[in-house]
């Protein structure tokens, strides 16, 4: 019985995981884009966000 409960993964996503995850590929596309394009103030603050923020709230909530 103990087999089948560490079989089991403790990462079960939701809705709220998914919506965070995909503000953080947004974030992290349109910031990369933004990067290509020159920008230099809103490309970073958009990585940030999408590295530190948003993914890491995927994975948590």
């Amino acid at each position: 019985m103990a087999d089948q409960s560490l079989a089991r993964s403790r990462l079960q996503f939701g809705p709220k995981n998914y919506v965070c995850l995909a503000a953080a590929l947004a974030s992290l596309a349109i910031g990369y884009f933004l990067l290509s394009n020159g920008s230099t103030t809103a490309a970073p603050i958009l990585l940030v966000l999408g590295y530190c923020v948003f993914f890491p709230l995927g994975l948590a909530l």
